[in-house]
């Protein structure tokens, strides 16, 4: 089976799953998989293995092992470790079936028992799919893992920037398959561990003695566009419940979920003291380094003290150029994804796929991310679209 723990999974969704539970548990929402680029084969032919290891992955329950080490996480609280010691996806909250060519699925049900289907759900379609080629991919994918371990260690006889590089694994749900991931993560921990400081999943985070590393992600500040807030203020509602449940963990803000400026319209003085720093997932990375370090120069907070993170599509090569921009102005953070956990051949059949699973709807409503980068918005109700944009102020 693909997946055998249920630490196999990022870390925000645990921090978002306990600030939801919390604060909101009585929420409904849906969440629809979709596939961004054409695969080499019709996804649709994986719907029974993937009917299989969703049925088995809703058989999983958290060890005593697995709790203890969540429990011993500072941020997690001992009611979050109650609810999960009980704890099991429900089989009938979610669906895969056939729509042509098309895998379609979808998970609907109270957002604190289908958040979670995501991450799992993307890692099986993506290891599943790849077995179908030559596992002679691995010995080019250990080739190219070993150019970017040199690529790092070359970092040692370059000139020192006043702030470190710092590279986490951000690539689990887009993996070439879990024993891989492993392999990745394992080696730049072995072999760099002066610039590789952590994974987002939880699971090898624990196996590795590595930091689990993760905030949040786009459906946390989604949903508070469904929780009867009014729209203009869902993203300042969605952080001051973080700021509360937290309380100074968890620092890292993220900016796009209707774009940057439309953030830092909400994002003043006060959150701009309490939260460490933001993270980027769309548009052009240095304009977008550039618009938070002003935000931060008019604010008069010294940009030093604060942190910004990268995590849009990155290769090694990107985060050392804007390593290069950056470095001497601010603290900086790298979360390599697909390129880290996935980059095996050019081989036309071994291109990665761009997968996802969003959520569309909450309490019975659509909600939207209107990203920075043309593409990434996901929503199936275009009146929605419009007036949200319209509310932020923000073009087609």
């Amino acid at each position: 089976m693909i997946i055998t723990s249920l630490l196999d999974t990022d870390l925000y969704k645990f921090t978002m799953w306990q600030a939801l539970l919390h604060r909101h548990p009585q929420t409904q929402s849906e969440y629809r998989f979709v596939c961004r680029n054409q695969p080499q084969y019709p996804l649709a032919e994986l719907l029974p293995e993937v009917n299989a290891a969703l049925d088995h992955l809703c058989t999983l329950r958290f060890t005593a092992n697995e709790l203890d080490y969540l429990g011993g996480l500072r941020f997690i609280k001992s009611d979050f470790i109650d609810f999960l010691r009980i704890f099991q996806f429900q089989r009938a909250f979610i669906e895969a079936r056939a729509e042509g060519e098309q895998l379609s699925i979808v998970a609907r049900g109270p957002q604190v028992h289908v958040m979670g289907f995501e991450i799992f759900v993307l890692a099986i379609v993506n290891e599943l799919y790849f077995r179908r080629f030559d596992a002679a991919a691995l010995v080019h994918g250990r080739e190219r893992l070993a150019a970017k371990v040199r690529q790092l260690q070359d970092l040692a006889r370059q000139a020192t920037l006043r702030h470190p590089f710092e590279l986490f694994d951000f690539g689990l749900r887009r993996r070439y398959s879990g024993p891989w991931q492993r392999e990745v993560v394992q080696t730049f921990a072995q072999q760099a561990p002066q610039w590789f400081k952590g994974t987002s999943n939880v699971l090898l985070a624990r196996d590795l003695n590595l930091v689990p590393i993760g905030t949040m992600a786009h459906e946390y500040l989604q949903t508070y566009q469904a929780l009867g807030v009014r729209l203009r203020d869902f993203q300042k509602a969605a952080l001051e419940d973080w700021v509360q449940e937290y309380r100074g963990d968890l620092g890292i803000a993220l900016t796009d979920t209707v774009g940057m400026d439309a953030f830092l319209a909400d994002f003043d003085l006060y959150f701009a003291k309490l939260f460490d720093g933001l993270r980027h997932d769309s548009g052009d990375p240095v304009a977008w380094g550039e618009k938070a370090l002003a935000h931060y120069a008019r604010q008069r907070i010294d940009a030093h003290t604060k942190r910004l993170v990268f995590s849009d599509g990155l290769t090694l090569e990107r985060a050392l150029m804007l390593y290069r921009h950056f470095g001497d102005r601010t603290q900086l953070g790298f979360g390599i994804g697909t390129n880290l956990t996935n980059d095996m051949s050019d081989a036309p059949e071994m291109k990665p796929l761009n997968i996802v699973m969003k959520i569309v709807r909450a309490n019975g409503q659509p909600v939207a991310k209107l990203s920075d980068t043309p593409g990434k918005t996901l929503c199936d109700d275009e009146t929605y679209l419009a007036y949200l944009r319209q509310v932020f102020n923000v073009k087609e």
